[in-house]
C-alpha cells in the first residue's frame, strides 16, 4: 500500500459528483459533520458503554466515548501526518489523516445494538440456541453465517453504506478512506475469528470496491478465506479506542466505587517509570490537587498523553510492516515494556472488577432478555404477516426498513436494522408496551 493512493476523497455512491465542490470544507471535513448531525450519532447518547444508564452519578455512555476517542484519534492522525510531511511523503490529502481518523472514531460505535455486548449476544443466540434455530433450512448459508455471528462492527459498515428505503445511493455516502477506517476486521462473517468480522453479504461489494480504489490488496491465506490487509489508519482508530475504554473505565469505576482512590491511583501510576510516577506526584503537590476528583482526572489526562505517543510511536516504528499487510497484533501490543505490563494489569483488573461488578452483569442480564424478546415478537410477526398482533408489530416499524419485502432474507435483516438501532431506553419502552407491561394511559 502507498499513501499516495490511500488517502480518497472520492465518495461512495457519489463518484459522478467528485469534482463537485458546495463549500470550503474539505470532503473529510464534511465526513465529520454528517455524523455529527446524524439521528444514528445522536441515539450513542442513550446506548450502554459500560455502566447502566441513566444512573445519579454521571459516567460514559457511547456518545461520550466516541467523542472521547475522536478527540484522541484526532492527535494520533495529526501527529502522524506530521511525520508523514517531514520527510516529504508525497500525496495530496497527508494532512487530512487526523480529521479521518477522528472521523472514524465518531463512527466506530454506530452499529452497536441497545445493552452493549449483551445485546450482540441476543441477536446471536436467538438463531443459535433460541426460537430462531428453524430458520436456517430457509437462508443461505452466507446470511446465516451473517445473523449467527452478528456483530456491531460489521452493522456500523452497514449503517454507513446501506441505501435503506427511501435513502440515497451509498447511504451516508462517506468517502471512501473515512468507511475503509472503520473496517477493524477485512473479512466476511464466513472467515470470522471469533465472531469478529467486517461487513455483511449485503456490502461485501461495496468493501471490495472501497479496498480496490484505495489499493488494499487482499491477502493470500492458507485456509483460501476472503480477507484483506487492515487498512493502515484502522490501527490509530482502534489506538484511540483501546486508549479510551480502558482508561476512562478505570475513571467511572472510581465514581461508582468499584475502585477506591488509592487503587485508581496506583492503577494510573503504573503507566509510569520512577521518575514519572515522582514527577506527576509533584505536579500534584504543586498545582494543589486535593480534591480526589481532581487527581484522578489530572492521572488520567496523563496516562491518555503518554499512551497516545506511546502508540504513535509504534506506528511510525512499523510503518513498512503496517503498508505490507504484515503487521500483527494492535498498537497497544507494540508500545514500551512499563506501560504495555500497566495496560494488561489494567485489562485484567477491569475484567475482574468492573465487568464482572453486579451493576454491569445486571444490565446485562436484563438487556439480553429484552432484546431476546424483541427479536422473537418480530420474528414472528415478518414469518406470520397475515396475523392480526403482526400487523400491529410490524406497523410499529419505520418504512426505511423493509419490513415487509418478499424476500425473507431481506425482511429478517431489517428486524436485525430496526432492533439494533434502538436506543437502550426505546427498546425497553418498546419491550415493555408489547409485553404489556407498561400503557400509555398508565
Amino acid at each position: 500500500m502507498n499513501w499516495e493512493k490511500l488517502i480518497s476523497n472520492c465518495r461512495l455512491g457519489q463518484e459522478h459528483r467528485h469534482l463537485e465542490r458546495h463549500d470550503d470544507r474539505t470532503e473529510f471535513k464534511r465526513d465529520y459533520d454528517r455524523l455529527i448531525f446524524s439521528a444514528p450519532f445522536r441515539r450513542l447518547q442513550n446506548k450502554t458503554q459500560v455502566f447502566p444508564l441513566p444512573g445519579s452519578i454521571f459516567v460514559h455512555n457511547r456518545l461520550t466515548h466516541s467523542l472521547e476517542v475522536a478527540s484522541v484519534g484526532m492527535s494520533l492522525g495529526n501527529d502522524v501526518a506530521s511525520a508523514l510531511l517531514a520527510r516529504g511523503e508525497q500525496g495530496t490529502f497527508i494532512g487530512e489523516i487526523g480529521q479521518i481518523v477522528a472521523t472514524a472514531c465518531l463512527a466506530h460505535d454506530l452499529g452497536n445494538p441497545p445493552f452493549g455486548h449483551s445485546g450482540e449476544k441476543a441477536i446471536q443466540t436467538f438463531f443459535t440456541e433460541g426460537k430462531g434455530a428453524y430458520l436456517q433450512e430457509k437462508v443461505s448459508p452466507e446470511f446465516w453465517s451473517d445473523i449467527t455471528r452478528f456483530d456491531g462492527n460489521a452493522n456500523a459498515f452497514r449503517l454507513l453504506t446501506h441505501s435503506f428505503k427511501g435513502r440515497r445511493k451509498g447511504g451516508f455516502a462517506m468517502t471512501y478512506s473515512t468507511l475503509a477506517s472503520i473496517v477493524k476486521y477485512p473479512y466476511p462473517s464466513c472467515a470470522a475469528k471469533k465472531n469478529k468480522f467486517g461487513f455483511f453479504t449485503p456490502e461485501h461489494d461495496d468493501y471490495v470496491t472501497v479496498a480496490q480504489m484505495l489499493g488494499i490488496p487482499r491477502l493470500t491465506t492458507a485456509d483460501g478465506a476472503e480477507r484483506w490487509a487492515r487498512y493502515p489508519l484502522v490501527y490509530l482508530v482502534e489506538a484511540a479506542d483501546d486508549i479510551c475504554y480502558e482508561i476512562m473505565d478505570l475513571e467511572d469505576a472510581y465514581k461508582l466505587k468499584i475502585l477506591n482512590l488509592a487503587e485508581a491511583k496506583e492503577l494510573m501510576l503504573s503507566f509510569f517509570d520512577e521518575t514519572g510516577q515522582n514527577h506527576i506526584m509533584k505536579r500534584v503537590e504543586e498545582e494543589l490537587l486535593y480534591d480526589p476528583n481532581e487527581q484522578i482526572q489530572y492521572l488520567r489526562a496523563c496516562v491518555i498523553g503518554l499512551l497516545e505517543h506511546e502508540c504513535y510511536q509504534a506506528f511510525m516504528k512499523h510503518e513498512d510492516e503496517i503498508l505490507e499487510g504484515t503487521f500483527q497484533g494492535s498498537l497497544i501490543e507494540h508500545i514500551s515494556e512499563v506501560p504495555r505490563q500497566a495496560y494488561i494489569h489494567c485489562a485484567e483488573v477491569s475484567k475482574s472488577r468492573i465487568y464482572r461488578s453486579k451493576p454491569v452483569l445486571d444490565v446485562e442480564l436484563s438487556g439480553y432478555r429484552i432484546m431476546a424478546t424483541l427479536m422473537e415478537l418480530m420474528v414472528e410477526a415478518i414469518e406470520h404477516p397475515d396475523r392480526y398482533y403482526s400487523q400491529q408489530l410490524i406497523g410499529r416499524v419505520s418504512s426505511q426498513y423493509e419490513i415487509e419485502h418478499e424476500d425473507l432474507e431481506v425482511r429478517l435483516m431489517a428486524v436485525i436494522d430496526y432492533i439494533s438501532g434502538m436506543t437502550d431506553v426505546y427498546a425497553l419502552d418498546v419491550y415493555q408496551k408489547i409485553c404489556g407491561i407498561s400503557l400509555p394511559i398508565i
